[in-house]
């Protein structure tokens, strides 16, 4: 089934290297995405004009352009044009965190919005200030809205961190790959082991974050 090239000197953990280079790649994005998206959808919530139409470009360029294309101008395009010398990783920190920072901005935005405004005006009412009202009362509901669909970005981040592939980055498809090659005439089966390994993998980092995100889903919704 070729399973055995897994065991073939250190295949293995250079898997599980690949795999801890996607992860770094996607937490170093998400950390970012989380704190600007924050920023951002607070001033996306303000229904200011002029943010309006910046942010709604903005969104809307990075919802259009696929990922893939996006790497591509940022590693090839920007590196040629402007002569900045960039790995390949920093280009992929700056293209995820520039489309994890709108998916979290418009999450932001839509939690802020939707809390209703006698909220507002009742912790007003009670004497409380805006920060207090913010501290209190606004935050502990943005946050319970917010943390599942953080944590399902993180899950979505990591899956999406198999393109870097495309700029040269060695992570863990890139490495089932090299050793599919390497193991074409000795083990003609080895793509089914190899890949097999990189979706349990992916599943053993993925599946525990997801049902967390649903488990908080859950608990918060009773």
């Amino acid at each position: 089934m070729g399973f055995e090239v897994l065991l073939k000197g250190s295949n293995l953990i250079r898997l599980l290297q690949g795999l801890l280079t996607a992860l770094k790649i996607s937490m170093i994005s998400v950390g970012i995405s989380i704190a600007a998206g924050v920023v951002l959808g607070s001033l996306m919530a303000l229904k200011k004009p002029a943010v309006t139409v910046i942010t709604r470009i903005y969104l809307e360029f990075v919802r259009i352009m696929p990922q893939m294309v996006l790497l591509f101008l940022v590693y090839f395009g920007t590196t040629k044009a402007l002569g900045i010398n960039m790995t390949a990783q920093t280009a992929s920190i700056i293209v995820f965190s520039l489309w994890g920072t709108a998916e979290m901005a418009d999450q932001v935005r839509g939690a802020l919005t939707g809390i209703p405004a006698i909220q507002y005006e009742s912790s007003l009412s009670l004497g409380l200030t805006t920060a207090q009202t913010y501290i209190h009362v606004i935050i502990p509901q943005i946050i319970r809205r917010m943390l599942p669909l953080s944590i399902n970005l993180i899950t979505r981040m990591i899956k999406t961190t198999s393109l870097v592939m495309m700029i040269g980055i060695v992570e863990v498809l890139k490495v089932g790959q090299q050793i599919i090659e390497a193991n074409r005439k000795s083990s003609p089966n080895a793509a089914f082991g190899v890949y097999a390994a990189v979706f349990l993998l992916y599943f053993a980092v993925c599946w525990p974050v997801s049902m967390l995100s649903k488990y908080l889903e859950t608990r918060w919704e009773n």
